[in-house]
Parts: C-alpha cells; structure tokens; sequence
C-alpha cells in the first residue's frame, strides 16, 4: 500500500493506492500553513479512516512540499555564512554581470539580493588551478578565523564554495573537517558534493541554497518524523525531489536544494503517467490549485528536464523536472489599477483567509469567487459539501472591488476575471512550448488541481490544442505523481575535454565512478540489485560555444570509437533538431557527464473497465443556470461524475461535478469516458 501526500499553498491532497488491485482512494484537506505537519498527519490519518486500513499496511509513504520554494520566496530561511576562495567574496553579488530582464522597461527594477549579505561572505588563502592541481596550499589558520567568527553571529549553515573545487575537491573538503570540529553543530554545504560543475556563480549560487534550506528542511523533516514515529510507530518517509525521483527523508536533510519545487514536480510525473497510459506521448501539464498554475511538458512519454532552474532570479544548477509556475490559481486576487484596468494574480488569498466565498475572513474577489458567481461551482458540493460556499460573500467581494469600480455588472466583472486568468494560463503554456518550437497541434492538454478543469476547454481553444484529458482523481492529482515516482539520484562530474583530447578507458572510468557512487546510495534505501537502472548522458557544445545540450548516451561495457562516434553523431543530430541547424566537422567539446540512478518502484496502472454506456438521465443530478460569455445564464445539466461509466458520451454545455473539481465542457465541445474513466474532451 502507497500513500502520496502533496502539500499545496491552500489544499493538503493525499493519494492511497493498493498495489495489489490498483485501487486509489483520496482526500483533500486545507493546508495549515502555521504547522505544515500537522496539515500532514491529519491528511494521513483521514485517509486511513476513509479507507479503513491500518498505518501497519503502509509500504512507502512519500511526500512533496513546496516549503523549500516558499522559505526562498518568502525570504525565511536559514542564517548562512558562505566560504570562499579569498578574492572571490563577491561572486554571489556580480553574478553574470546582468539585471532582470525588466530592467529593460522598468529601471527601478534590480536583482534581488544575494541570500549571504557581504559580512557572511568571508575569504581564506587557497588556491585550485584550472587543471586541478593545487597553486596555493589551504591555510587551515584562516579557515579557523572565519569558523569562528560564524560561529560568533550564530549562523545555522556554513557554505564552502571553492574555485576549481569541481576538479580537485581537497581544499574544501579540509576546510569542512576544520569547520565540522570547531562549529559542529552548523549545517556544512560543499559545493563539490551538491553542484560539483564549472560555473562559479551557479555553482556557488545552488550551493547557498542548499544551506539557506537546510536547517528550515530539516528541522520540518524531523518534526514530521518524530510525529509520525510517536502517532503510528516506524514508518519510512520518503521526499519527492524536483528531479521527479524520491529520496529518503533522512538525505533530503542534506541535500534540501534538490526539493525546490518538489510538489509540482508530483504533478508532472503524473501527467506523463495518465499521458503513457492513454498512448499520448505529447501533453501539456496543467496545474491550477488555489495559488499558483503550473505547467509542464511532456515529450515522448517523459517530462522535460532543465539543469537551469530556479526560483524567481535565484538559478539552481541541478537536474530537474522544467516548470513554468505562474501567480493564477483558485485563489488568485482580482484587483482594479489605478487607471481602471482589471488585473488578476499573482497574488493569492491560499487558505488563509482564502477566497471571500469561503467565509474565512477573506474580503478580496478571487477566481473561486468569479466561478461560484457565474454557477460553475456548486455551493452546497465543494469538496463533497466538505466546505460550504457563500455566493453573497462572492457577490460582494465582486461588486465592491470590480464591478463598481469599473462601472460594468456583476456578471460582466466575474466573466472578465475568468477572462483574463485563462490568457494568462495560455500565455504561460504558450512560453514553454510555441516557443521553443512545439506545435500544440501534437499535443494534449491535462488539466488538475482543484480549479483547471472548469477552465480546461476555454484554455484548450486559445491554444489550438484538439483535445483535453481531464484525469480521474484530478483535484488531486499531483499526489498520483508521487506514488508512481521512483527513487532517483543525478550524479555530475565536469569533465571539460575536447574530442581529440578524450582518452575513451578515462571517459568510461568516470562513468563507472558516478555509477558506482549512485548503485551504493540506492542499496542504502533498500533497493534491490534488480530494480536499479541507470541512464548515462553528457553536456556537449561544438568548440567555441557557451552554452550545452545535454545528449543522451547509450550506456555499454566497453567504450570503443565507434560508439564515440554515435556520441557525436547523436550530439550533431539533437543540435539540428534544437536549432536547425548543425555543424558535423566542427569540434565538439564534452563538458559535463552525467548519470542518473534509479531505483524502479513497482509499477501502477489505473483500473481499466469495457464500455458500457450510462444512461444520462441515470448520472444528471439537476439543472443550473450558468453564464457564458455569448449568450448570459443557460440552464444546463448538472452531472455526477462518479455515476459515469466508459463509453458513455456527454455534450456540452454541461458541468460535470465530482468530490474534488468540476469540468466545465462548452457548447461545441463533447467529453467521452474512456476505459479508465477519463474524460477525453474534443470539438464535436
């Protein structure tokens, strides 16, 4: 039995899945952002009593969290002191000598400040050369002072970030023996452990965060932890990474920088599950919760990577699931300017006080309440009737703060909220995938989360997509995504050669090591011989270019020159097909090598059933009005979606409700109930 719990800026979703008979059960709950835990265990223990198991039946319990993104958005992490080669103190403050890039339009905008103020950023004599060898012997005296002198400001973590540490990782190991000794109890982050490439700002950059995180992580895993052990006995925790693999929480620990955006990475896994599972290879993730909209790609099955991330003009330079988060969610505030113009997000009600409707103390109109005033919600059925709705609070919240201020009627003011929210979601997808070559043609759109199914259709048509899948389970679907991921660690060395330079028994050997070091990680949470896999891949550029292409590579015993020339080849070959264009007798340089380790979970499918129409009149449950843009309030039918069986075909204009979400399919639009009970929607 697998359980998935995925904390979100408003709902707690909890997944439970019985391995045996691939049945789920499911529970949403409000996030409780004062304790985080708490919001966790009560997830957990509802689900229990839901599904009537005992916490003995537990198999792997894995969790994703946001509370790394918000520590570095909210500006709450941990005291750093950040270590450096003397000279180099300032590394964080120039960083690539750029401003944002709405400094453009705005010159009042600027970089946001480095996580280390200046005085934490303390140097010590030492010197690595370019080739690795040692220039300056380590001055363990200086290091001492600086240990000290954090020590003296009570900082919680200590960062090393050495130059050329990547290539000869001595000095710094040194110095963290000399820091563990005088000052253990700080968190100490090497970068030649957390980000061991070339590129000293980024390096330095994802190091910092790694102890920025640290202590804040690690003092919320065990917390939950120790709750979990004292309410339900030992119980082995799992984190969801930004990679899309799981990790023990005991590791997260250390290595916290691997968490950032650990929760909406759960929602991509998932929608390249349901993508796979359907036989659709391209799609598009959508993930609107009450705060934000997440949105990621799906190609051939498989999410799309980056090791360019970040949060907001923090980069992090490790390998994760590439995600575009924009402020439009459930919750997201809809404001007026001062020259009357509407505008909606990026900031967000969350659970706390939440939209007006909830009757939580919120006063501020917000998506929820936009949707609830035109009838796309029900009142009486939000999560199950769970959460009862006030549309006179929706009413209010509208007319004081839009309508009135804009001089147009209610219903106008919900739709144009609705409005924009859905072109700021298009125009987000649009950013990741039109340009960067997609045609959305190829692709399906997979709305979840609570709110984006009822936006589903209307997103679809601005974007040209021909179909949306509206999962099973979608209101919490991102906690699919974590009981279906593996165990997976990424491994990098910088390797920095040209072609003609490469001895192949040297490029092989350090394969071999990051290989070696990720089988002895997985062995050590459990994972069996048999269930390892490993994936080898390098960062290649032609001679001369400052930018990489990381090309996958066939992993094999012996490394010959003819399987280096389907290196290159396969290098030649993806650089035609990003940007048309490739250059075969040009020298290419390797610069990075990269290996992935993954530990298989066993694998899920969702229960499948023949066609067997349901009757419509056997699955309506009323009639309401609902606005439309076009035509006003159209009473339409109501359904239950729970009551529907494959094969059964349902027309728009129709809603169609369920425990978690509701699917809005217009008018010109059809949804048909497939064999594992999506609803696949497409212009009739």
């Amino acid at each position: 039995m697998r359980i998935g719990i995925d904390v979100g800026g408003t709902f707690t979703d909890v997944i439970l899945v019985e391995e045996k008979t691939g049945s789920f059960q499911y529970i949403k709950t409000p996030t409780t952002h004062h304790d985080l835990a708490e919001g966790v265990l009560k997830g957990l223990e509802e689900i229990l009593q839901v599904s009537g198991r005992s916490p003995k039946e537990i198999d792997y319990l894995i969790h994703g969290t946001t509370i790394g993104t918000n520590a570095i958005i909210e500006g709450k992490g941990s005291k750093v002191g950040l270590i450096m080669t003397e000279g180099f103190e300032d590394v964080l403050e120039i960083r690539r000598v750029a401003r944002p890039k709405e400094a453009a339009f705005d010159f009042e905008v600027d970089n946001p400040p480095p996580l280390v103020p200046r005085r934490l950023r303390k140097g010590i004599i030492e010197r690595i050369n370019s080739k690795g060898k040692v220039f300056t012997p380590l001055d363990e005296e200086s290091v001492r002072r600086v240990v000290n002198f954090f020590k003296e400001e009570k900082v919680e973590a200590v960062v090393i970030s050495l130059l050329f540490s990547f290539l000869n990782p001595s000095h710094e190991k040194r110095a963290a023996e000399i820091c563990k000794a005088i000052f253990p109890e700080a968190l100490v982050s090497l970068s030649s452990e957390i980000c061991p490439e070339f590129r000293e700002y980024e390096r330095t950059c994802t190091t910092v965060m790694n102890g920025y995180l640290g202590p804040v992580i690690g003092r919320y895993m065990d917390n939950m932890i120790d709750r979990l052990k004292e309410r339900y006995g030992e119980i082995r925790l799992h984190i969801m990474q930004s990679n899309g693999g799981s990790m023990t929480a005991e590791i997260a620990r250390d290595h916290s920088s691997r968490l950032i955006n650990s929760g909406p990475a759960g929602g991509a896994m998932a929608t390249a599950f349901i993508s796979r599972l359907i036989g659709h290879e391209m799609a598009i993730g959508a993930d609107m919760g009450g705060t934000t909209f997440d949105i990621s790609i799906i190609d051939k099955g498989i999410p799309k990577t980056t090791t360019w991330g970040g949060v907001g003009e923090y980069p992090i330079k490790l390998p994760m699931v590439d995600l575009k988060t924009i402020g439009a969610g459930g919750g997201s505030i809809a404001w007026v300017d001062q020259s009357a113009v509407l505008n909606v997000g990026p900031q967000s009600a969350g659970s706390n006080p939440g939209p007006a409707c909830y009757g939580w103390g919120g006063t501020l109109p917000t998506v929820t309440d936009a949707n609830l005033l035109l009838g796309r919600l029900n009142p009486a059925y939000f999560l199950g009737g769970k959460i009862p709705l006030y549309p006179e609070k929706a009413k209010k919240a509208i007319r004081d703060h839009v309508a009135d201020r804009m001089g147009i009627s209610l219903e106008e003011a919900a739709s144009s909220i609705l409005r924009i929210v859905n072109a700021n979601m298009a125009k987000g997808i649009s950013g990741v995938s039109v340009q960067r070559g997609y045609d959305l043609r190829e692709f399906i759109l997979v709305p979840f989360g609570g709110a984006a199914a009822n936006h589903a259709v209307d997103i679809a048509t601005e974007l040209g997509i021909g179909k949306v899948v509206v999962p099973p389970m979608g209101g919490n679907f991102s906690a699919v995504g974590l009981v279906v991921a593996d165990v997976q660690h990424d491994y990098v060395r910088t390797f920095a050669k040209r072609e003609q330079e490469i001895e192949l028994n040297e490029l092989l050997e350090s394969f071999g090591a990051l290989e070696k070091e990720g089988i002895e990680q997985l062995k050590e949470e459990n994972v069996e011989g048999k269930d390892i896999h490993i994936e080898w891949s390098a960062d290649l550029r032609y001679e001369g270019q400052s930018w990489e292409l990381n090309t996958p590579i066939e992993r094999k015993p012996a490394l010959g020159v003819k399987e280096f020339k389907n290196i290159l080849s396969s290098f030649h070959t993806l650089h035609q097909k990003v940007y048309a264009y490739s250059e075969p007798k040009e020298n290419i340089e390797f610069i990075n090598i990269r290996v992935k380790t993954i530990g298989r979970n066993p694998s899920l499918t969702l229960p499948r059933a023949k066609d067997a129409p349901t009757p419509l009149s056997q699955t309506m449950k009323e009639k309401r009005s609902v606005y439309f843009a076009e035509k006003g309030f159209i009473e339409i039918p109501i359904y239950e979606r729970d009551r529907f069986t494959p094969g059964t075909h349902i027309s728009g204009p129709c809603l169609i409700e369920e425990t978690i979400s509701t699917t809005l399919i217009p008018r010109g639009w059809i949804g048909t109930i497939d064999e594992y009970k999506n609803i696949i929607i497409t212009p009739t």
